[in-house]
């Protein structure tokens, strides 16, 4: 096989089989496109920090893609943020298992140097996961891998709305029944915001919930919108509002992309706790995808929080990888808290 090389570049100025590699991605999860990553650059990445692609090349073929950030103190991270539900290397179409494997050796031998490289929010059932991390331990990084957040999801293909709700337990499916029948006697309004002309309406409407609703302040406070304008002109967005009394009491961020309709935030009014707004705009959003657009599947995003598992029927582990050069100090120090923490879980099951 060829040599492989890797190369630095801005994420603005991907060359063209390279902008191809995200453009298909994105076609299949928007969190893998350019539009994702850009906004992730723009709007959500550490102080000092700066975003990059590696591109791993076997002569002028494009073997993988790796969006990264570089941070304040030279080290590099996964191009991810807390909003981040799906993560990975973009790759070839035709990369066989040993060129990924050469791919992750070219990069780790670039990337050693500046000590261990995080990448999270991966799904360790990707196939080219395995080849690509057996080359950077090849490269010299041994990889640590480490839970990271649960994703609750659900297949809906072929479904319609009754035939969903009837699968719901059964608490939940009396509660939106009964949420619904009041939020219509109430006179409660579902809208949907794809583009323009309602998108910056939209956008204050849903900032103007997320202000007055329960949630902690955003650790990057100009992310949503900067990825609602992004969604919306790549097609991908569906802004959920719900309106009561002419103001919009709940609001949701949802994202459509190969079939899958994932919720990204969620935020409604704690003034109007008791119309139960989150349930009747969740119930009321998830109709319009399931009858409207026929989306394949429901994604309900980072973590395992309880309410997920009564609206969903599966879960999957999404993981982190550390990449740690051993003889890199701050490499040496991962491998030793590994190990200790490895030997502490034993010994914590022999009790």
């Amino acid at each position: 096989m060829t040599a492989v090389r890797v190369e630095a570049c801005a994420l603005a100025d991907l060359p063209a089989d390279a902008a191809a590699l995200f453009d298909a991605a994105a076609g299949e999860e928007f969190q893998l496109g350019r539009a994702w990553f850009a906004t992730v650059a723009a709007a959500a990445l550490p102080a000092a920090a700066s975003a990059l692609v590696l591109l791993a090349r076997a002569g002028p073929r494009l073997l993988v893609a790796l969006p990264l950030m570089r941070r304040a103190d030279g080290r590099h991270a996964a191009l991810t943020a807390p909003y981040t539900s799906l993560y990975r290397p973009l790759v070839a179409v035709d990369a066989t298992g040993s060129d990924l494997a050469a791919a992750g050796r070219a990069l780790a031998r670039f990337c050693r140097g500046a000590g261990p490289l995080p990448l999270d929010a991966l799904d360790p059932a990707w196939p080219p996961l395995a080849p690509l991390l057996a080359g950077f331990g090849r490269g010299g990084m041994v990889p640590l891998r480490f839970a990271h957040f649960g994703n609750w999801h659900a297949p809906v293909a072929g479904l319609d709305w009754e035939r969903w709700l009837a699968a719901r337990p059964g608490a939940l499916r009396s509660t939106i029944r009964r949420k619904l029948a009041r939020a219509e006697r109430d006179g409660a309004a579902f809208a949907l915001v794809a583009g323009r002309p309602a998108l910056e309406e939209g956008i204050a409407e849903y900032e103007a919930v997320y202000a007055a609703s329960w949630k902690e302040p955003e650790p990057h406070p100009h992310f949503a919108a900067a990825l609602m304008r992004a969604a919306a002109a790549a097609g991908a967005l569906r802004l959920a509002l719900l309106r009561h009394a002419g103001q919009v009491v709940a609001a949701q961020l949802w994202l459509v992309a190969g079939g899958v309709a994932t919720v990204h935030k969620l935020a409604h009014g704690e003034a109007a706790r008791a119309l139960s707004p989150g349930t009747v705009l969740t119930a009321l959003t998830v109709r319009h995808l399931i009858e409207c657009e026929h989306v394949a599947a429901l994604d309900f995003g980072r973590g395992d929080d309880p309410y997920k598992a009564g609206w969903t029927t599966e879960r999957r582990q999404r993981i982190g990888v550390l990449l740690a050069p051993p003889l890199h100090p701050a490499g040496m120090t991962a491998l030793a808290r590994h190990a200790a923490g490895r030997l502490r879980a034993r010994m914590q099951k022999r009790r």
